[in-house]
């Protein structure tokens, strides 16, 4: 993170509060894995059942993310934030005392709606926080975030089993009473108190929140179990959707602005990258993992402890490139991961050596680490200032999709036991999905501009100066040119989403 050497400073009381809210829903994702077979011995509940506390929370984040985002665009991240940690402690408590299964759905329910604020919270006082101190993008605190989602990904688990040792499975519901509590004191004592954004007194678009959720809800029934031939409930959701396109284009403040993603076309592809990257992340993570216990014969333990190089490689690429603000390149190279990812699968066999599966999840890290960033710069970025919590949301949204999409995916690889004939099919499918990654980055012109140009107090490099003396000998030629930020980088993107444009009208995500 660069700044002038006599400008202020990113308030660093900030990154608690932050980090801990946007990994409440990771946190929440990853825990209950250990959880569902105790719960369904103590309920009674097939696994097809329990599976519903891992859908039903998924449904609730993806509908509820862009929602929560919206409204801390319109009132700030501080009530939202504050809100969400109440709704995750309620859920946990209910989770706790719940006596049975449909119960502990709600609950899953109500805690991912409360986890919803934590990261579009976190993405917006990143952006006023780069305003207030003219840091265009505060890559550091940009890649704390993104390296703590993945670090609670390796602890998730082992923390699940430990919770389930000592106090059983609602153990996992309970342990959001203490995080939601420091998410409570922190965000009372740290986060800014600010006046609402001009019309915020202003209703919801209610009618569109209706709508989007109409679009998501069948499609998500029917990706999820793809063999319960739901394909039909795609009609139902191809209706609403043409009605959220109407709602929304008429709309006097839309709760998604789709005019100002027509005229950002970079926004839309991130959103698809991230979609196509969680997918083939999703599809490895649990097609791979449910393969070594199957199809390789490992035990649970052994098949996790062999998953723990793909975290640690994750981890330390997002923290070494982390502050590199170029994206473009990191995109490029966690395709082409993905697509070496797919190829060694396609190699292994019953009898595949430990090396190998080693050498599989080291290079499965790769793109792990590169991919996530890279989108949640972009989004940073290409976003409207006024937008960024719902941008942000959308992110996650997207992500869902991909990883619901996964899930059907790999039920349909793996309809009886988690074959290698399966794994192979799923193989070609993450090839698929890394070369589709591939062509949306090359496509995507604008990744290039993100990051070229010098932060401000950054000192420039000899081509960069060149670069400046060219434009303002242009400016001079041609004053009226410079009303119109996006003329000196050549962006045919709004001024708000320029990648160049300094902070001063509002920092870009």
């Amino acid at each position: 993170m660069s700044r002038s050497p006599a400008g202020p400073r990113f308030d660093r009381r900030l990154v608690a509060p932050l980090v801990l809210g946007a990994v409440l829903n990771p946190v929440n994702s990853s825990v209950i894995a250990v959880s569902l077979v105790p719960i369904g011995a103590a309920l009674g509940a097939p696994p097809a059942q329990t599976a519903w506390l891992v859908s039903s929370l998924y449904l609730a984040t993806a509908i509820g993310q862009p929602v929560v985002g919206r409204l801390v665009d319109r009132h700030g991240p501080r009530p939202l934030y504050l809100a969400g940690a109440v709704l995750v402690a309620a859920g946990g408590v209910l989770g706790t005392l719940a006596p049975s299964l449909p119960v502990l759905v709600a609950a899953r329910v109500v805690i991912g709606l409360g986890t919803c604020a934590g990261y579009p919270a976190a993405m917006a006082l990143v952006r006023k926080e780069g305003r207030r101190t003219g840091v265009d993008r505060p890559q550091g605190v940009l890649t704390v975030l993104a390296v703590s989602a993945q670090t609670v990904a390796v602890l998730g688990p082992p923390l699940g089993g430990l919770l389930v040792a000592v106090g059983g499975w609602r153990a996992t519901f309970a342990v959001n009473v203490p995080l939601a509590a420091a998410c409570l004191v922190l965000g009372w004592l740290f986060l800014p108190r600010e006046r609402p954004a001009a019309g915020a007194r202003g209703r919801l678009d209610v009618a569109g929140v209706v709508l989007f959720t109409a679009v998501l809800v069948p499609l998500l029934f029917a990706l999820t179990a793809p063999a319960a031939g739901l394909w039909w409930l795609a009609v139902p959701s191809a209706v609403a959707l043409a009605g959220f396109a109407w709602r929304e284009l008429r709309a006097a403040d839309p709760f998604v602005d789709l005019r100002l993603l027509a005229r950002t076309p970079s926004l839309l592809a991130t959103y698809g990258r991230a979609l196509l990257a969680q997918c083939a992340a999703y599809v490895f993570f649990y097609g791979f993992t449910q393969w070594l216990q199957d199809g390789r014969g490992l035990s649970a333990g052994q098949a996790g402890l062999l998953l723990a190089p793909m975290f640690a490689t994750a981890i330390g690429v997002s923290a070494l490139t982390g502050r590199r603000r170029r994206v473009a390149g990191k995109l490029v190279v966690g395709a082409l991961g993905q697509a070496a990812v797919a190829g060694l699968l396609l190699l292994l066999a019953p009898g595949s050596p430990v090396w190998l599966l080693v050498a599989v999840t080291v290079l499965a890290g790769l793109p792990l680490g590169l991919v996530g960033l890279a989108n949640q710069t972009a989004v940073y970025v290409q976003s409207d200032p006024a937008r960024t919590a719902s941008s942000a949301g959308l992110l996650r949204t997207f992500s869902y999709l991909g990883a619901i999409v996964a899930t059907g995916a790999i039920a349909l690889a793996f309809p009886q036991r988690a074959g290698t004939g399966g794994l192979h099919a799923l193989a070609w499918g993450v090839l698929g999905l890394a070369g589709a990654l591939l062509v949306l980055t090359a496509a995507d012109r604008g990744l290039r501009r993100i990051g070229r140009d010098a932060a401000p107090g950054q000192a420039a490099t000899p081509s960069r100066r060149r670069r400046r003396a060219r434009t303002t000998s242009t400016l001079s030629a041609a004053p009226a040119a410079a009303t119109a930020p996006a003329s000196t980088n050549g962006s045919r993107n709004p001024p708000a989403v320029s990648a160049s444009q300094p902070p001063s009208g509002g920092p870009a995500s």
